[in-house]
């Protein structure tokens, strides 16, 4: 079993950056951060494969967002600059186990995520 809860939400103005932190119990072999904007369905942003520390990034936020994973204290976070307006979402960490390969497959298989936070929303002004 697998918990899941955010922080690090809010609003700042373009060009801006926020830190989300999302704090977990267990051990998941993909953990990824998503969001969803209001009318639109929930998107990727980035995810990250526990065993080999690899990453994938959906293409708006590659270079401009990391996301980082400390095992030891099972928290994921999402450092988040040069926000864009477009960014503007209910940004969710998930978790999920079982057999992945790398940061990608952990990326392409969103549908099969089974354990979420409760969202932090993040909001960027132009």
């Amino acid at each position: 079993q697998v918990q899941l809860v955010e922080s690090g939400g809010g609003s700042v103005q373009a060009g801006g950056s926020l830190r989300l932190s999302c704090a977990g119990s267990g051990y998941a072999h993909c953990r990824g951060w998503f969001r969803q904007a209001p009318g639109k369905e929930r998107e990727g942003v980035a995810a990250i494969y526990s065993a080999r520390d690899n990453t994938y990034y959906t293409d708006s936020v590659v270079g401009r967002f990391t996301v980082s994973l400390d095992d030891y204290k099972k928290m994921l976070y999402l450092q988040m600059n040069n926000l864009k307006p477009e960014d503007t979402a209910m940004y969710y960490c998930a978790a999920v186990s079982g057999y992945f390969s790398s940061g990608r497959d952990c990326y392409d298989r969103l549908s099969e995520y089974n354990y979420w936070g409760q969202g932090t929303q993040v909001t960027v002004s132009s």
